[in-house]
């Protein structure tokens, strides 16, 4: 018996929100009093035992050519089976787009009770409780797990990955990876960016910059800050900015440190995207604007004046 965590991985490297996973699994192994192992697909260039650093004894690493592209049905098939293997009563993912995808195609095939979205560890003392959030975030739901195997997609940054002292077993299972059904024929990537899911921080920008033209004062703030570029549905519509920054219900859920949103009113469906972030901060020259009322720090005012301060005082902390 054991708690298993799938590590997400790209290019090789390791995500964030993989070793927030591992955290999370480790620490569900403590409490339940069994060991936490991970789970590797593909090829991977990042030292797997190094992932000891976070609570797990053993990393099985299947790394058959075949896994070095995402396919959520032949991924869902080889944790089935590494899970048999292993034994593992508890399966950890993180809830991005894998995740999403492999969860729910795991908790059929295993008759696995599941989590979605978990946002804090699970309460043992009656039985397996997880909390999660619902409702596009707007309330949390206690869920009691009742299945031999339970499976727990964790929420991004919902839980702090500490780096601690250790290594791992790195093992070779036996797990057949039979080939794809889904062929992928070319990759179309965005590079010199920090990716909105890896993101520790946000600066995102709506229709009050009046324009793209504008857009330099969101993106001096965004390099000043080391932060990921981001944008309100309307303005990546527009074609003001591409579509892969648009955070929101229809575009990329986050859950930055810090998220600045700048010229954004915050109607319902863009909070729901980024409602999960530690701190957000609203800068609007209207002060009936509803974001103010999710912000934890909210400035009346004109960006055009606001976002150059903000940019300059941030590089005098930094000494630049």
């Amino acid at each position: 018996m054991s708690v298993l965590i799938f590590v997400d991985q790209a290019d090789g490297q390791v995500k964030k929100t993989a070793y927030e996973a591992l955290a999370y699994g480790a620490k569900v192994a403590e409490m339940t009093g069994t060991t936490a192992e991970a789970l590797v697909l593909g090829k991977v260039s990042d030292d797997l035992a190094g992932l000891g650093r976070f609570g797990v004894k053993k990393v099985h690493h299947v790394g058959n050519d075949a896994l070095n592209n995402f396919d959520a049905q032949l991924y869902t098939k080889v944790i089935a089976e590494a899970v048999q293997q292993t034994g593992a009563k508890v399966i950890v993912l993180s809830h991005n787009n894998s995740g999403r995808a492999i969860a729910p195609r795991l908790s059929v095939r295993l008759k696995a009770a599941m989590v979605p979205a978990a946002s804090a560890l699970p309460d043992t003392s009656n039985g397996f409780v997880v909390k999660k959030v619902a409702f596009s975030g707007k309330a949390f739901a206690n869920v009691s797990l009742n299945t031999d195997i339970k499976i727990i997609s964790l929420n991004m940054n919902a839980y702090k990955a500490v780096a601690g002292e250790g290594t791992a077993e790195v093992v070779r299972p036996d797990v057949a990876a039979e080939a794809p059904k889904v062929k992928v024929t070319a990759t179309n990537k965005v590079t010199g960016e920090i990716p909105l899911t890896e993101a520790t921080r946000v600066v995102s920008g709506g229709r009050g910059l009046k324009g793209p033209e504008n857009w330099k004062i969101v993106e001096d703030l965004a390099h000043a800050l080391d932060a990921a570029l981001a944008c309100s549905r309307p303005v990546a519509d527009a074609n003001w900015r591409p579509h892969h920054e648009h955070v929101g219900q229809t575009g990329i859920a986050i859950a930055p440190n810090l998220y600045i949103a700048a010229g954004i009113s915050g109607a319902i469906q863009h909070l729901a995207g980024v409602n999960r972030s530690k701190v957000i901060v609203v800068i609007n020259k209207d002060a009936e604007a509803p974001f103010f009322k999710a912000a934890d720090y909210g400035v009346v005012g004109d960006v055009f004046e606001i976002l150059p301060n903000f940019t300059d005082e941030v590089n005098k902390l930094k000494g630049a």
